[in-house]
């Protein structure tokens, strides 16, 4: 039971910081995302109505299902996180999501080790790198100030 419920805690928090971290981080990165001559145009285009409303009906459920994929790696090291104070917990936890989900992703972007590598250069531009690292700061900080609070 113990497990279900971290999980269940763990999947709500993830979610909440990745929409809440989105929003702000929206404001000022709305240009990789829309029209033709967006950056990042091997994404869908957050102009073009259909891929838009393809990506609002995923992104929730399968958040959710990101974070429970996410919990469930933790479960062998929850006693230990509960036992640490709140900011040993708090630098864990936003450093395994800025370090692991982000920064050191096997998967090629323009603001992490794999798309350096990767990447053609007309994707690498620094205007994306620090306005996608500024998306992952937000979410990382969120998503460690309240797992470190809520989950233990």
């Amino acid at each position: 039971m113990e497990y279900i419920k971290f999980s269940a805690l763990f999947m709500l928090v993830h979610t909440g910081a990745y929409f809440v971290a989105g929003m702000i981080a929206y404001r000022i990165s709305r240009d990789l995302y829309h029209g033709e001559n967006r950056l990042l145009d091997f994404l869908k285009d957050m102009s073009d109505e259909s891929e838009n409303a393809r990506v609002a009906k995923l992104t929730l459920p399968l958040q959710l299902v990101r974070g429970l994929l996410l919990s469930i790696v933790l479960y062998p090291i929850v006693g230990l996180l509960g036992e640490l104070s709140y900011l040993i917990r708090f630098v864990f936890l936003a450093g395994l999501m800025f370090v692991y989900t982000d920064f050191a992703s096997a998967i090629p972007f323009p603001h992490n080790i794999e798309g350096l590598i990767y990447l053609k250069e007309r994707y690498l531009k620094i205007s994306a790198f620090w306005k996608l690292q500024f998306e992952m700061v937000i979410f990382s900080i969120l998503f460690g100030s309240v797992a470190a609070w809520i989950l233990f």
